[in-house]
């Protein structure tokens, strides 16, 4: 389970450490671009790579690192 800070409730928004998280997609361009839209940041551009899939990775707006992994698009 993932969710928000909640200040009020004693969950402060503090900084990421020590982890991204990684989703597996079935179109790396198509939610790469969902991301941007919704305010994320690219750190890597959608690129295929050298172990066979697509790969991009971002930083969404609390500054967590997320990496998106797929099928290459033929």
């Amino acid at each position: 389970m993932l969710s928000d800070a909640y200040p009020e409730h004693g969950v402060p928004l503090r900084e990421p450490a020590a982890f991204s998280l990684t989703l597996m997609v079935d179109d790396v361009d198509a939610w790469f671009d969902r991301a941007i839209k919704a305010g994320c940041t690219a750190t890597m551009q959608p690129a295929d790579m050298f172990w066979g899939d697509r790969y991009a990775a971002l930083k969404d707006p609390f500054g967590v690192a997320w990496a998106m992994n797929g099928p290459v698009r033929k």
